[in-house]
């Protein structure tokens, strides 16, 4: 199955999540096992909120991670505050990387908005692979980030 075929199954199974949700952290949880399974090149695929000026880590799936990042370097930093995606084939070359992990060598990360356009999160994506990630990958995720948009106000039960 084509990657962007993938992304389309996996955003009508986040979008079932949406629909039923009640709690943020199950939501997202929900979503980091949804993309894992159908993503086998996904090394690590997780959440960190952004609180207090910094990025707290949420939900994910893989092993573990750093637990509390800055808004000064890094990747999730970088999309934090550009309010951008920011796709990086060698995380090895990226400027202030935060290695988390060693085995991991690409990644994407993805801001999460609210109705508000606030960002409240990033969604992160690493890769054991040099270069895994590219522009489908950005669209594909970017769909799924469209998709949480509202779990940020819809109250909590």
């Amino acid at each position: 199955m084509k990657k962007e075929e993938t992304y389309k199954w996996a955003g009508k199974q986040v979008r079932a999540q949406v629909k039923r949700h009640g709690d943020v952290v199950a939501t997202l949880a929900n979503t980091a096992a949804i993309l894992k399974s159908r993503f086998p090149n996904y090394f690590w695929v997780g959440f960190y909120f952004l609180k207090d000026e910094h990025l707290i880590l949420g939900p994910f799936q893989g092993p573990p991670a750093c637990m509390k990042l800055t808004l000064e370097k890094g990747v999730c930093a970088a999309a934090t505050n550009s309010g951008k995606t920011v796709l990086v084939p060698n995380v090895h070359e990226f400027p202030g990387h935060v290695a988390c992990d060693s085995r991991s060598n690409s990644e994407i990360v993805v801001p999460l908005f609210d109705v508000n356009m606030r960002v409240r999160a990033v969604l992160d994506v690493d890769s054991e692979l040099l270069e895994d990630f590219d522009a489908a990958d950005a669209v594909g995720l970017e769909a799924i980030s469209l998709l949480l948009q509202e779990i940020w106000e819809k109250k909590e039960k």
